[in-house]
């Protein structure tokens, strides 16, 4: 096989997506491995390799004695094209060996448009798509990352989901898969041993039953099956591994930088956002333990830049701390040091002027919606006083561009709504022309909307989406209403996030529209220069499913959700109750300000949430 590799590489694009040998990857004698596991992104190389959960499990399950983990990507549309022709199956980068010779197929999935990848990876691999075609131990399929949270429109496809953090169940995975290999067990009583470990989901000791109106009906567990199975949660985040020797890639990719996780879980309580809710609780890490991995990182990778990552890296109670220490270290050794998912109401102009000393990037702030009223439904927790307060002490200190970003068609939405983002934009640009220290280069205000997608494990999930034609009115309304020279605005088109609301609270019903689509020609989705919309509505229209019954219609409160066998830790009662909070225009304080009682603090083994 590499032979016939070797001399395909020069006819693709960027090679060396295909070739591994990077600096730190790990190779092992397989005569020395009991279990050989393909661990799969959905997605380029580029996407992937800035992956840092993939990082992290990857060097998680290569420290188990007896286990080799490698990685394999989506091709891009040149190199699949030519796989097919030479009828060269999916490999993994490590070893160069196909991977149908691997014991476990392993997926992350972070995005519902990744799922035709799924299915288009196994069958470039030569592994069946289905989980009843796949017999004995062998290829193995199971899938983690934040759609596992929903994971039914794959229940065809993934024998179990490993649901929440990974670096502890998926040890315990592994090790029990290692038993069952070596003890010859047959896959049905690997299936029921393994949905024993808490955090694994077995789809297939569900049955699903519906209405006749198409509704879901009930869920009914096998005997022995759990009725609710409850993610996994690293509660020390500080002795938890963490990759400080990773692979360097030797091409460039999306992120091309060391990446610290400050703090997992977010105080706030976004009733649109899943990350907020699914996340919880909120668990940091020291500052003393970020500086030393940190540096390590720098060290081993020879990477000049260093993002502090989190949901709201501004939460980070050991900001200060850490970039006191981070700041000396890597102004003295030209690195530039970036703290993104900052938020408005508590940005500090003292920090990030240390952290931009030779150039001022723009800001960059979600308001996410242009009025107080909306503002306060969808539990933002942000005031007008506080964004133009911000920009102003912004704009002083020398900031020239801002970035604001919105969504389109939240819940009870008007078009008074839509046309307070113009307003809001039109504050911020008389609050630059009277506080402005640097006004010869001009002001910059870009202005980005999003298509609401309604997501389990939030407020939000019974909500109803808008249709895209209503969705592009919006858009045109707000376009007209922002004429001025210093504006640019961008909307995401509504194709791609109504396919995205379709599959986040889609049913098992959607796996024949997945394989219609993929078997058709729908890959990566995520890609303007490959996502085909017709080719998803051939394969709705193919399957007799209409997309409409899970965007536009909603979802009645009492009806039972695809996804309730499952639980992030957050209540069920509690998500009603915000719901019923933001139609009353309620806001909800965040963690630091007084517990709410979602449920999440039940994950810990000390009840406490690290706010």
């Amino acid at each position: 096989m590499t032979d016939l590799l070797n001399r395909l590489l020069p006819t693709v694009q960027k090679p060396a997506r295909y070739t591994g040998g990077e600096y730190n990857q790990i190779v092992k004698d397989p005569k020395d491995v009991d279990v050989r596991i393909a661990y799969c992104f959905p997605d380029t190389y580029e996407l992937g390799m800035s992956n840092l959960g993939m990082r992290i499990l990857y060097g998680v399950m290569n420290e188990m004695e007896g286990v080799w983990c490698e990685r394999v990507f989506a091709p891009w549309g040149d190199m699949e094209e030519t796989m097919r022709r030479h009828q060269l199956p999916l490999w993994a980068l490590e070893s160069q060996e196909p991977i149908k010779n691997h014991d476990l197929i392993a997926f992350t999935i972070g995005y519902e448009m990744s799922y035709t990848n799924v299915l288009n990876m196994l069958e470039l691999a030569g592994i069946p798509l289905h989980c009843h075609e796949r017999q004995g131990l062998k290829h193995m399929v199971f899938a983690g990352g934040v759609c596992a949270y929903n994971p039914e429109p794959l229940a065809d496809f993934v024998d179990f989901f490993s649901l929440g953090e990974g670096e502890e169940i998926t040890v315990e995975i592994v090790s029990l898969y290692r038993k069952a290999k070596n003890e010859d067990w047959s896959k049905d009583q690997f299936l029921r041993e393994v949905a024993k470990i808490p955090g694994v989901y077995v789809p297939s000791l569900y049955a699903h039953n519906y209405n006749a109106d198409g509704t879901l009906a009930e869920i009914i567990p096998a005997p022995g099956a759990p009725k609710t199975v409850t993610k996994r949660i690293i509660e020390d985040l500080d002795h938890a591994y963490f990759p400080t020797r990773g692979i360097v890639p030797t091409t460039e990719i999306v992120h091309d930088r060391s990446n610290l996780e400050v703090f997992r879980g977010c105080i706030r309580g976004c009733r649109f956002c899943q990350a907020g809710f699914s996340c919880r609780p909120v668990r940091k890490k020291s500052p003393e333990v970020l500086y030393r991995q940190a540096l390590e990182s720098l060290e081993d990778s020879g990477n000049h830049e260093l993002t502090l990552a989190s949901l709201s890296t501004s939460d980070y109670r050991g900001l200060k701390p850490l970039t006191d220490l981070l700041i000396p270290y890597c102004q003295e050794n030209k690195i530039n040091l970036s703290v993104p998912s900052l938020r408005a109401d508590n940005f500090s102009r003292e920090l990030m002027e240390k952290l931009q000393t030779v150039r001022k990037s723009g800001l960059t702030f979600a308001p996410e919606a242009g009025t107080q009223r909306l503002r306060d439904v969808i539990n933002k927790n942000l005031t007008e006083e506080e964004i133009l307060d911000t920009c102003a002490r912004a704009f002083s200190g020398g900031w020239n561009n801002v970035k604001l970003y919105f969504m389109l068609g939240l819940p009870t939405e008007t078009d008074e709504d839509v046309l307070g983002i113009a307003e809001l934009v039109y504050k911020i640009i008389k609050t630059w022309q009277q506080h402005a220290s640097n006004k010869k280069r001009g002001l910059r205000v870009h202005v980005a909307t999003a298509f609401f997608v309604p997501k389990p494990f939030t407020p939000f999930q019974w909500e109803k989406q808008i249709t895209p034609e209503e969705y592009l009115r919006r858009t045109k309304l707000l376009k007209s209403a922002m004429p001025h020279k210093a504006v640019e605005y961008n909307y995401h088109a509504p194709d791609l996030s109504r396919l995205e609301a379709v599959l986040a609270r889609g049913d098992r019903r959607l796996g024949a529209v997945l394989e219609n689509a993929m078997r058709n020609g729908a890959r990566l989705d995520g890609w303007d220069e490959y996502f085909r919309y017709d080719l998803w509505l051939d394969a709705f229209a193919s399957c007799g499913i209409d997309p409409n019954f899970y965007t536009v219609r909603g979802i009645a409160e009492d009806e039972v959700l695809p996804w309730d066998s499952i639980s992030v830790g957050v209540n069920k009662s509690f998500l009603l109750k915000e719901r019923h909070r933001a139609y009353d225009g309620k806001v909800t304080p965040d963690c630091r300000e007084g517990c709410s009682g979602c449920g999440a603090d039940k994950l810990l083994k000390e009840v406490h949430c690290d706010a």
